[in-house]
C-alpha cells in the first residue's frame, strides 16, 4: 500500500489537472457555441459540463478518451477497420517484427565490434551517425521506395522500427560485453579458455543486464517507429493511420484514444521484457 499510494496520488493530480485544462482550453469555443445558440448566461456547472462533452474539443476530457477507447475496441468487431483493436494489432505486429530484427542486428554488430578492432573503428561512427537522421525524413523514403518494388505490408514498417531499436541494443551490448574486469579475463586465460569460451562463460552473462536495459528502450522506440512508418502509408492501417485520419477530420478524441492505446501497448511490451529479464536472472542464479 505504501508503494501504491504515491502512484495514485500523482495519477489523481494528473487527472485533476487534465480536467481543469480541458475547461480552460475548450472554453473559448464553448462561448462561441453558446453565443450562436443565444445562451447569454449559463451556470458555471453547466458550462463546465459543456466543455467536457464537446464533439471536437481542443482537449478532450479523460472520460471522453476512455469512452472512445471502449467504443472503438469492446463495442466493435475486432476485424472492423474502425476498431482500435484492429489497428493496434497491425502496429503491434510491425513493432514486434522490427524489434526482433533490431535486437538481432544490434547483438551481431556488438559482437563484431568487440572482437574486431577494425569493426570498432569503422562501424561505431556510422552507427552513431545513423541516428542523427530524422526518422520523419527516413520513413517516407523507405516506405515509398519499398512499395515501388512491390514490398508492402509489415516489412517496410518493421524496417523503420528496426532502424530505431537496433541502436540502444548495440550501445548497451558493447558496454556489457566490455564490462568484465581484466582480472577476470586473465583468470580465464590462465584456465586456457579459448575465445568462444571467454565469450560464452564471461562476456555474455556479464552483458545480460545491459542487454535487457537496452531492450526496454528498444521495444518502446520500436513502437514509435512503427507508428511513424504508418503515417507514410495510410492504406496499411495501424494506430498511425488513426492518428492521421483523426488529424485530418479534427477528431481530437480519436487522436487521444489512439495515443493512449499506443502508450498502453508500449507499457505492456516493456513490462514483458522486464518479466523476461527477471526470469533470465533467476535462471542465472542472480539474487532478486
Amino acid at each position: 500500500m505504501t508503494r501504491i499510494l504515491p502512484i495514485l496520488t500523482i495519477l489523481l493530480a494528473i487527472v485533476a489537472f487534465w480536467y481543469a485544462a480541458a475547461i480552460w482550453m475548450n472554453a473559448p469555443w464553448q462561448n462561441t457555441l453558446n453565443t450562436r445558440a443565444g445562451l447569454d448566461s449559463v451556470p458555471f456547472a453547466d458550462f463546465v459540463q459543456q466543455t467536457w462533452s464537446q464533439d471536437k474539443p481542443v482537449l478532450p476530457a479523460p472520460h471522453q478518451v476512455f469512452a472512445e477507447i471502449w467504443n472503438a475496441t469492446v463495442a466493435l468487431e475486432l476485424t472492423s477497420r474502425r476498431s482500435l483493436a484492429y489497428h493496434g494489432w497491425i502496429t503491434l505486429s510491425a513493432t514486434l517484427l522490427g524489434f526482433a530484427f533490431g535486437t538481432a542486428l544490434g547483438v551481431v554488430l556488438a559482437v563484431a565490434i568487440i572482437h574486431n578492432d577494425a569493426s570498432d573503428r569503422s562501424l561505431m561512427p556510422w552507427i552513431i551517425a545513423s541516428q542523427t537522421v530524422p526518422i520523419l525524413a527516413v520513413a517516407p523514403m523507405v516506405v515509398v521506395g519499398l512499395g515501388a518494388v512491390g514490398l508492402t505490408g509489415l516489412v517496410p514498417k518493421a524496417l523503420i522500427s528496426m532502424y530505431l531499436s537496433f541502436f540502444p541494443v548495440v550501445v548497451g551490448m558493447v558496454k556489457g560485453l566490455r564490462s568484465p574486469e581484466p582480472i577476470q579475463l586473465d583468470l580465464l586465460r590462465t584456465y586456457d579458455a579459448n575465445g568462444w569460451q571467454v565469450f560464452w562463460k564471461l562476456r555474455w552473462p556479464a552483458a545480460m543486464p545491459f542487454l535487457f536495459a537496452s531492450m526496454k528502450v528498444g521495444i518502446a522506440i520500436s513502437l514509435i517507429g512503427a507508428v511513424v512508418a504508418e503515417l507514410s502509408n495510410a492504406s496499411g492501417g495501424g494506430l498511425g493511420v488513426r492518428l492521421l485520419t483523426g488529424s485530418y477530420n479534427g477528431q481530437t478524441v480519436q487522436i487521444w484514444a489512439a495515443l493512449f492505446l499506443a502508450a498502453f501497448l508500449a507499457a505492456v511490451l516493456v513490462a514483458i521484457v522486464g518479466s523476461a529479464e527477471r526470469w533470465v536472472n533467476a535462471r542465472m542464479g542472480a539474487r532478486a
